[in-house]
């Protein structure tokens, strides 16, 4: 069988969709690129028990979504669009979970910074401020790209089997630090992290770009390098 892939949703609990209702929901390019690297997806709604949803899957992908909330403002306060207590809590609860029974995972984007700070790492908050002659993140979706270093030796660089490639890039915030247990891995060239991992054996990465949105060989790689990871895991 071909292994399982969980993906949480993205919580809309201030009506943006739709006024008056809540609203899960993810970019269906997720499901696509997993599907495309051998796997199936299932989406992961927000529930009382995460740990059960984890138990049932065979790799956690934690995809792209809202920002984080600096210390010290809330979301009433914050200017930009910001992950609901509720998502937060979930997703937290599922890396917890997953990390716990060695699961392969892969975080995307807001994923990526989430495992970060559930290791004690750090962010940026917002980019433009925040990093001394920073090269800009927010690009096009379709054409914007920026290079990224990657380190030799690495999961990342040896899945994609590349050093250097062009990514797209749609975030403010980063990671600054990426925490204990895990090692910056990749970078821009103003040096703001593109790419984290876990030190030790298990599949567990972290990028800042969106490879779901890039059907080019670099970015099918980490994908196929993921579900094939999910695929041992379910056979152990």
């Amino acid at each position: 069988m071909k292994p399982a892939i969980g993906i949480p949703e993205c919580h809309d609990a201030g009506g943006r969709i739709r006024p008056g209702r809540q609203y899960l929901y993810n970019d269906i390019a997720y499901a696509h690129a997993v599907s495309s690297a051998g796997g199936t997806s299932f989406h992961l709604p927000i529930q009382a028990d995460p740990e059960a949803l984890i138990e049932r899957i065979d790799g956690l992908l934690l995809p792209g979504g809202d920002d984080f909330v600096p210390a010290g403002l809330t979301r009433d306060t914050y200017p930009h669009l910001a992950t609901t207590d509720e998502q937060l809590a979930f997703d937290r609860a599922l890396l917890h979970h997953a990390l716990e029974r060695d699961m392969p995972i892969l975080g995307i984007c807001y994923g990526a910074q989430l495992m970060a700070l559930e290791h004690g790492g750090s962010l940026h908050y917002h980019v433009p401020d925040d990093v001394e002659h920073a090269i800009e993140h927010q690009l096009d979706e379709r054409t914007g790209r920026h290079g990224v270093v990657v380190q030799a030796g690495s999961r990342l660089g040896t899945l994609t089997g590349r050093t250097e490639f062009e990514v797209n890039s749609l975030h403010h915030q980063a990671i600054a630090e990426p925490g204990e247990t895990f090692i910056a891995v990749a970078a821009s060239r103003d040096g703001v992290t593109e790419g984290i991992e876990r030190q030790g054996t298990a599949f567990c990465l972290g990028v800042q770009w969106h490879p779901e949105k890039l059907d080019d060989d670099v970015n099918r790689a980490l994908f196929r390098g993921f579900v094939a990871a999910a695929a041992e895991f379910s056979a152990n």
